[in-house]
This record gives C-alpha cells, structure tokens and sequence, in this order.
C-alpha cells in the first residue's frame, strides 16, 4: 500500500477530528521518520513534546520488552512491583511529596482538579459547591467536558454544552488581573508556564513569580500545566523553573514515557493529594507496570543523557539562527529551550502553507493558531542535524 492508500482509508473509516499532513509514517529513528513510500523525514514536532528523548530510544524501548514479557497491567485493585519504583523516583527528582498516577494529559489535569477542589473544600473550608479555579484565556488543557468548558477557543466549546462552571478566566500574562478575581471561594489558579498550544506564548518576565506569590497571599494553589513544557523541552527540568517558581501541584505527562506509551502524573504536597480516599478517583490503566517501567526508563534517559541541558544549548543557537532568517513573512520568533514559535504575518496567508512546503523538503512541523510554525525536534537532536533543518526553513520563510 502507498501513501493515498492509507490516507483514502483513513478518511473513509476514520473521524474527521484532525487535519494532519498528508504523509503516513511508519518508522522512526532518533529525530528522523520515515514514510510507507521510504522517504526520510525529520520530526520538528516530536508528538507535541512526548518523542523529547527521540523515536525509539534504545534504554526506553529495552524497558518496555522487559516490562510486557513479565507483568503489564493489574489494576489498582492489587499492588504492583513497578508503581512504587516510579513513586519514588518521581518525588526524589521533583522534590513533591506524593504522586497520583494516570494516563493521558488531560486525565491528569482532571485529576488535578478534583484534588484542588476538595483541597479546598476539606483544607481551605470553602463553601460546598462554591469552588472556583482561575484559568488563562488562550489556555489549552486537553479536551474533556470539564477541560473545554473554560477554553477560550470557541471552536473547542461550540454544541459541547451544557458547559461546566466554576471556572473565571483572566487575560494570560496579566498578573493584576489574576489578584482581581480571586474571591473567598478561589481555590486554585492553573497556568501554563509557556502556552504551547496557544501559539508558544512566552509571558512577560517576572509574571510566573508574580503569579506565585499572589497564590501565596490568598491562600489558592497554583497549578502548573507541564504536559508540554516539563522534562527538558524548555531547557529546564520543568519550564517553572525558569522564574525559580514551585508550584504547589504539577502536571506532567508526554515525555514522561518517551512516546512509548500514555503515562501521566499529578505531583504535589501531601496536604493536597492525602485529600483523595479510596473511591474518590482512579483509573484501571492508571500507574500499570508497564507504563511505570516504561517512565522509569524515560526519566533516567532525560537525566542520564543531559538532554535538558542540551536543550538549552542547542534551542538558544536554533532560535538564534532563525530569528537572523530576513524574511518579509516572519513578526516573531520566541520560545525557550527546543520549544520555538515562528509567528507569521497576517499577510503571510497562514502557517500551513509553509508546513506543507517543508515537508516537501523533509521537515515536518505543524502550524497552532493559524499563524504560527512550532519548531520543537526531540531533544537528542545534534547541531549538524540542526544545520540541515535550517537549510530546509530559510529558502521556505522566503518562498512568495
């Protein structure tokens, strides 16, 4: 079968709720990927930040045999040998007291909260039924009922309602806004520390210290989304520390397995995740020794192979290399570490234009919010590979 083969199937059998690239890829190496045609490709995108260590990494995938010829899933109904393992390792790295373990990124940010809420109510002692979280506007937390309820993408939310409420939404960036809404029932504010979705939105300096420090005053958890922007995409363990911040409860997932596998966390201090009591949350698939195998070996890689100092490096000299790229189409280039936005100009005639036309060239990346390029290679990505990549984006920003 050739690549309008797969296509012609997918969109026969298939729903429409994606508008990916036309190419159909079947195998994957460090930062590169083949097509089923055998064309050679390199991933810009790195599955939204889940391929940080690279497709297929030897150490993760050696894990992942072990694991599944051994035990893959039992339930939270009895214990297993891996769940503890990761527990543990996940605390001594983070510096949290406890972890809630699931699997996608939007069933953690759920489970994140359904723990601030009843923190709130059984902590804090807010009013039954009255908790409020504060949330950004151009947030992206995944797509649940809960989740696109305060969205302010209004594609996200349109015929899913009824809606649900207990959500205030202030301007992202703005940090007076956020000490205006708080009211006696705020129990938490969730940000992203850099809005990837939203278009690689870096906030103002300071912002994320400010934003800590009015939760601090008030007493309301602040919550961080580092789905996307944790384990070294943005040349940080976690893109919070950039401002020297800790949140008071983390969300993690993507390249919390390398790709291999959907593995997610809640991380935060005993006060907030000793709330739960059995019966009050879970999931089936949830903290399987699979995946906790899977997770283990990812983080090691992380930190074992210094890929979040290298991304650092090597994002500070890709940024730098196109930011110098004079093209009429381009109004910004920002991001930190390996997470890079090339914003376009209206006039530009959109972002997906100039996808397509790099994947021509053997670049894949995807356009967000219609004017943006994400550039985002996994991390183990060398200088040279770099080079190559900016040999294929320079003559594209220029095209007419």
């Amino acid at each position: 079968m050739e690549t309008r083969d797969f296509i012609r199937l997918e969109d026969t059998y298939g729903a429409h709720n994606y508008k990916p690239l036309d190419v159909v890829i079947s195998k994957g190496e460090g930062v590169w990927v083949w097509d089923v045609d055998g064309k050679r490709y390199m991933d810009c995108l790195s599955a939204y930040s889940a391929v940080n260590q690279g497709h297929c990494h030897p150490r993760i995938l050696k894990a992942l045999v072990e694991q599944a010829q051994k035990l893959t899933l039992t339930s939270r109904a009895f214990r297993n040998d891996q769940l503890p393992l990761l527990e543990k390792e996940l605390c001594e790295l983070t510096g949290y007291d406890m972890v809630l373990p699931m699997n996608s990124g939007a069933e953690a940010v759920e489970t994140a909260l359904k723990a601030v809420r009843k923190w709130g109510y059984t902590v804090k002692g807010v009013e039954d039924d009255r908790a409020e979280i504060i949330v950004c506007s151009g947030n992206f937390h995944g797509r649940t009922i809960a989740v696109v309820s305060f969205s302010s993408e209004p594609q996200y939310k349109a015929a899913f309602g009824p809606l649900t409420p207990g959500f205030a939404m202030v301007p992202y960036g703005d940090a007076a806004a956020l000490e205006e809404a708080i009211t006696p029932h705020t129990v938490a504010c969730m940000i992203e520390p850099i809005q990837g979705e939203g278009g690689v939105v870096v906030p103002p300096k300071g912002y994320l210290q400010q934003v800590r420090q009015i939760c601090t005053r008030h007493n309301v958890l602040l919550v961080a989304d580092e789905i996307q922007t944790g384990l070294g995409r943005t040349g940080r363990l976690f893109a919070c520390e950039w401002e020297n911040v800790r949140p008071d409860v983390m969300v993690i997932g993507k390249a919390l397995s390398g790709g291999f596998y959907p593995v997610s966390a809640v991380l935060a201090s005993r006060e907030v995740l000793d709330v739960f009591r059995p019966g009050d949350h879970g999931s089936t698939f949830g903290g399987n020794p699979l995946g906790c195998a899977v997770a283990r070996a990812a983080l090691r890689v992380l930190v074992e192979e210094g890929l979040v100092e290298r991304s650092e490096e090597l994002g500070n000299y890709f940024m730098g290399r196109l930011a110098r790229i004079e093209s009429e189409h381009v109004k910004e280039v920002r991001g930190r570490g390996l997470l890079i936005g090339v914003e376009l100009k209206k006039e530009a005639g959109g972002a997906r234009r100039f996808c397509e036309a790099l994947q021509e060239r053997g670049l894949l990346c995807k356009e967000t919010h219609h004017t943006v390029i994400r550039f985002a290679p996994p991390l183990v990505v060398t200088k040279e590979e770099l080079d190559w990549a900016l040999e294929q984006i320079e003559p594209v920003l220029m095209m007419p």
